[in-house]
């Protein structure tokens, strides 16, 4: 008989368990979720900051291909 009352108390101790671990399971699940949704918006904006960044810096470098023609280290064709 105290068996059988043991039994039946550890048998309800596992039922809770297990369905408390669901529960976990499940808003470990949506956490998870949650978690690569806003790692990929960060993702996005990182990148549109980074793009952002390189095209400032691109326009302030100037383009030497645009500059002068005259290079003073090219060899001049007068010379002999």
């Amino acid at each position: 008989m105290v068996m059988e009352r043991l039994n039946s108390n550890l048998y309800l101790q596992n039922c809770y368990i297990m369905k408390e671990n669901e529960r976990l399971r499940k808003k470990a699940q949506v956490l998870n979720q949650e978690n690569q949704a806003l790692l990929c918006e960060l993702k996005q904006k990182l990148s549109k900051a980074n793009n952002s960044e390189a095209k400032k810096s691109a326009t302030n470098i100037p383009d030497l291909n645009m500059s002068s023609t005259s290079n003073p280290n090219a060899p001049s064709s007068s010379q002999p």
